[in-house]
């Protein structure tokens, strides 16, 4: 964390790593995030999971290793583990790794006939399952579009990831938010109760409790905004006066209105993510809402 936070603010313009967010406040945070009003990915995409549960099991075939990456509270994915019948094993990765295991022990209490397996890891580097995965068909369920908080050049480095996971066979079932109208993507991001503005600022304290950095999020604004050219919002926190901060001895001094660059959540055509995936996936199947607001696709290894 040190040399990642070091590096990025100490770049031109300064940035932050998303995945810094979450600690076992950012996991609360996000998962509020997902419950209001003005957020429609969560509950488009539970909608569409749903409707289509049926399907997706009979797509999917027998004998399922379901592997979630950044599984957080696992909502979405408790659609499938009760209405799916070929999923033996379930095994949700977080970067939090206590929220992890306070996830993980509610299920297998909630699932007692599916063998629960967290996993705290990074997975955005490369990685192994454990020795003792179960033989089974692997498929990694990627939902919330989270593949939109990667950079452009972050997203083939992690689809390699996951075409290595999945290519004897498996299959990735990921969630894929579409382009829409710009006031629908800028008020699900900036929400009336400040409850994103608090999970913005949650990424400086998580900071502070690790790196023992000092941080004031007082003085940062959030905000967040639609990059027409990049197609995708972006979230900054905004100094809102002239000040340092100590990172670990390392002074990082901040312009009153200088920007820090937290996130970024690209939105899609399906025509366009078919290309992006295009090296290493082939599009199978893609289900979505009513609005085409959002899509859940069914992807195989090429």
């Amino acid at each position: 964390m040190l040399k990642e936070v070091i590096a990025g603010l100490t770049s031109t313009p300064k940035t932050l790593p998303s995945k810094y967010f979450y600690d076992q406040r950012g996991s609360e945070l996000f998962d509020d995030i997902t419950e209001l009003e003005e957020y429609y990915p969560t509950r488009t995409e539970r909608a569409i999971l749903k409707k289509y549960v049926d399907e997706i099991e009979s797509q999917l075939g027998q004998n399922i290793l379901l592997i979630e990456p950044g599984s957080g509270s696992s909502e979405k994915t408790k659609i499938l583990l009760k209405r799916m019948s070929n999923i033996g094993c379930y095994m949700p990765m977080d970067i939090s790794g206590d929220y992890l295991l306070k996830v993980a022990e509610q299920l297998q209490q909630e699932f007692p006939h599916i063998e629960i397996k967290p996993l705290s890891i990074d997975y955005t580097q490369p990685f192994k399952l454990p020795d003792d995965s179960p033989n089974a068909r692997r498929v990694v369920f990627y939902p919330g579009s989270t593949i939109g908080n990667f950079k452009r050049d972050k997203v083939d480095q992690f689809l390699k990831v996951i075409y290595h996971l999945v290519k004897d066979g498996g299959a990735f079932l990921i969630g894929v938010d579409l382009k829409k109208d710009i006031s629908v993507l800028e008020a699900a991001y900036n929400d009336k109760k400040g409850v994103t503005a608090a999970f913005n600022k949650n990424i400086l304290s998580h900071i502070n409790s690790v790196i023992h950095s000092n941080f004031d999020a007082t003085l940062f604004e959030h905000k967040s905004i639609w990059n027409e050219d990049k197609g995708r919002i972006e979230m900054h926190l905004f100094a809102k006066e002239s000040h340092e901060v100590q990172v670990n001895g390392t002074t990082i001094s901040f312009e009153e209105g200088e920007s820090v660059h937290t996130e970024n959540s690209h939105k899609y055509t399906l025509e366009g993510f078919a290309q992006l995936v295009s090296k290493w996936f082939e599009v199978k199947k893609v289900w979505t809402d009513e609005n085409q607001y959002f899509s859940l696709q069914y992807l195989v290894p090429k």
